[in-house]
Formats: structure tokens, sequence, C-alpha cells
């Protein structure tokens, strides 16, 4: 078996350093530490293998995995399944798109610096707002930045959030809170969506922001309309927290008044992995335009009125003194950015809407089908992507038995909200098919019946 490895370092250069620092050997570097508190056994880790041998150990462990070409996935809850176009890949593979990091040079970063400033302009386009950063580096991120500057333009120390928001976000949320001195209020949910009633009983002077998530954490579309006013009576801000894609169907968040608004746009372009890495989108108004975190790319014209692009605002602590940062964010999510950016590209506006609505139909023809086997769908009014299934049984225990029939089931609600303890997410994509989303309602169905569970 060959035992070649890589190595940077061959033995002769190692002699050849020694000798220009003017040592004997490595052991001669290290003889200011007492011998007495140097580690002199022998690590507990496997032996090396040759290279051969740890890619088909490597491979046998993945195999492993359940992933979403091998399973049928109905697992959602912020990470989805989504169709990725080829060129995706293949762009940004490419080296001067792979390597880039921050385009501080603006006059070698030009292609670095346009593909954000499109990813910013396709953002303003889906949101209706009037300005995007360059990207943050995830939607839960995103939400708690929206908050600190609510409590920043404001000057008050109270954030309301109703509990139907994604609840990873509102732990970000609490964490970036705590730490400012900022209260947070959770506001109850009745019927899936916002309790307005409660919500209303919480508004008053002292509030800096509300933050809703549109749609909803259960899938439910909730009522900007009604909520806006409410909050701006109350001269807070309102952030949106939504699903991009969502927005190639539903009436966008800036038609409805927000300041901000905010999400995650791994449903363009970003696959699954393992929860990461993501992308977030962050959009204001153009009045908080200055209290943005992150930076802005803007387009502009050199002396000879040649076009081109440059960093315009750079409002965080590595910039400038940081008292006067909006944030400590010190980067961004550029290479999924673009991937979002080519994703959009190659669908197009129409590919978008087809892609939004085809996510609606089929939610909604699921749901049907769940209703038809005698499942109970506590959460009435409109969806999109996910809805919620009493099975009246425990998730966990279902969700090993339909692995055991190549299906990845939903999200066990039980986990945040104990009292939809034995509740179900279910999240369906564009890619899921007719066969598959009634196989899947058969298998639920065998699987439930087998345990004696009276719908």
């Amino acid at each position: 078996m060959l035992q070649h490895r890589y190595l940077p370092m061959t033995k002769q250069d190692q002699e050849e350093m020694l000798k220009v620092i003017g040592v004997q050997s490595i052991d001669e570097l290290f003889a200011a530490i007492p011998e007495k508190v140097r580690f002199q056994g022998e690590y507990k880790l496997k032996k090396a293998k040759s290279e051969p041998e740890l890619l088909r150990e490597l491979s046998r462990l993945a195999a492993k995995n359940a992933d979403t070409k091998q399973y049928t996935s109905f697992l959602g809850a912020g990470v989805y399944d989504h169709y990725i176009p080829t060129i995706v890949d293949h762009v940004i593979s490419r080296s001067e798109f792979y390597t880039a990091y921050t385009p501080y040079q603006p006059e070698i970063s030009q292609g670095e610096l346009q593909a954000i400033f499109q990813f910013q302009t396709m953002i303003c386009e889906l949101t209706g707002m009037a300005v995007a950063n360059s990207s943050m580096y995830d939607g839960g991120t995103s939400l708690a930045e929206a908050a600190m500057l609510c409590a920043g333009q404001t000057r008050r120390k109270k954030i309301l959030v109703s509990k139907t928001v994604h609840p990873e976000s509102r732990a970000v949320l609490h964490t970036y809170a705590k730490g400012q001195n900022i209260e947070v209020i959770e506001i109850p949910y009745k019927d899936g969506v916002t309790d307005i009633e409660a919500l209303e009983a919480e508004l008053n002077e002292d509030v800096a922001g509300l933050i809703i998530q549109y749609p909803n954490f259960f899938g439910q579309v909730e009522p900007l309309k009604e909520i806006e006013p409410l909050i701006h009576e109350q001269k807070g801000l309102f952030i949106v927290s939504s699903n991009p894609l969502a927005l190639g169907l539903l009436t966008p968040p800036g038609t409805f008044g927000a300041d901000i608004v905010v999400g995650d746009v791994q449903v363009f372009g970003i696959p699954a992995s393992f929860g990461g890495p993501h992308c977030g989108y962050f959009a204001v108004t153009e009045k908080l335009m200055r209290k943005i975190p992150g930076r802005l790319v803007g387009q502009t014209v050199d002396e000879d009125g040649k076009r081109g692009f440059v960093l315009t605002l750079q409002a965080r602590e590595q910039h400038i003194r940081r008292d006067k940062a909006t944030s400590n964010i010190c980067s961004n999510q550029a290479l999924n950015a673009l991937a979002s950016s080519v994703a959009l590209s190659a669908l197009g506006k129409q590919g978008v809407q087809e892609m939004a609505h085809q996510n609606w139909q089929k939610t909604h023809f699921a749901m049907e089908i769940f209703k038809e086997k005698g499942f109970e769908l506590p959460f009435h009014g409109p969806h999109f992507n996910e809805f919620v299934v009493n099975i009246k049984t425990s998730v966990r225990d279902l969700n090993k038995k339909l692995m055991e029939q190549g299906i990845i089931g939903g999200y066990d609600l039980g986990r945040e909200y104990p009292e939809l303890a034995d509740h179900m997410l279910i999240a369906v994509t564009e890619l899921r098919t007719r066969e598959e989303l009634e196989d899947f309602a058969k298998e639920m169905g065998d699987i439930c019946e087998s345990n004696s569970i009276n719908f």
C-alpha cells in the first residue's frame, strides 16, 4: 500500500529553516518550556491511514447519512429542499468568486461588487423595499440585527415578537437583547397566527418594534395589513421576517408599510446541507438606510463616464468609531448571496412566480389528502410551503418508522411548542410529486392505524 501524503514541508526544508534561525532541532525551539509541563505521551488517536484507505472510510461514513437525493423529504422548519439550477454550482465554483474576499479595492473587485449589487437589487424587488444590504450571516442574525436597529432608532427598550416567528430566530433575538438590556415580549398565537388582541394589550409608547414572520413558522400567512397600523400608531417600527420565495406569490411586506424586511435566501440556490451555511438578507426604507448593518454596494461612474461599482456605505465597527457603528457584523455571505443571485437570474421573474405557485398549490393539495385520510389539521386559513398535522402519537417515533420507508418526515413541533406535542410540521416544495405526497399520507396513515390511533 502506498503511504504517500501531501507534505507542504520536506525534511530538507525543515533542516534549512532550522539552520537559518540558528537552532539544531525542533526540540530546541521549545527549550524555554519546562519538561514537566510538556506532554510526553501519545494522543489517543487512530493510527494514520493511507489516502485511499481514508477515502474509503469517509465514503462509508457519509453513506450512512439520509440525504434528499435518496430519501423523500417533508422536513422544512427553516431549511428547505428546493430546485437549484445546475448553473448555480458552475458559477460559484469559478475561482474569481470562490476565492474572493471583501472587495476593499474596487478597481480590482468589479465582478464581486457587481454580483453583490445585483443581489441587493433583487432583494429590493422581492420585498418592495428601497434599500438592501450586501447580505447577512443568516435569517436569525438578520432578525436580531433588525430589532437592535429599532431600539437604537427609537431609543426605546422593548421589542415585541410573535411566537409564530421561528423559534431559533427568537432565541438569537433573546441573546442579542440581553447584552443590550432590551426587553423582549413574546406575543401568543391564535389559530396559528399572531393573536391581535394579545398584541394590542402589549403595545404602548415604550415599544421600539414589532416582529412578524410572513409566512409564519406554521406556514400560515399573517394579516400584515391588519397588524401594521397597530405598531405605527405607537410610533414603533414594523419588522417582517419573510421567506423570499413566498414573495413571488404574496404581496411584498413593503406594500404593507414594513420598515424593515429580513429573512434567509437559502430557498434560492443554497442546498440544505446540514443546516448551513445560509445567507440572510436585510432590507429597509430609505429613511433607515444609514442605520443598516453591514455594508452597501453602489453603482457609479468613473471620470470617463464608465459604469462601475463601489462600497458605498460601511457603518460597521471595523470601519468607523465603535460608538458610531450600527453593528459589529464584520462580513457578509458574498458567495452564498451570489448563489442566490444566479438562481434568481436563471429562474427569472416568471420562474420565481411559477416556483412559488407550485409550492402554494402542492401544499394545499397535500392538506386535502391528509384531511381525506382523517388527520386533523388544527390551523386554518391560507398556507405556504408548510402546514400542521395532529398525528396523536409521538412524532419522533413516527419519523423513525417513516425513515425505514425512505421518507424524511416533518418537524416535531412539541420540541418548541409544548402545547403542540404530537403535532407535525410538514413541508411541501415544488420538488414533491403527486405520487410522493400520496405515498407519504398513506404511510403515515398506515403507521398510525397500526398503532391503533383514532383520528
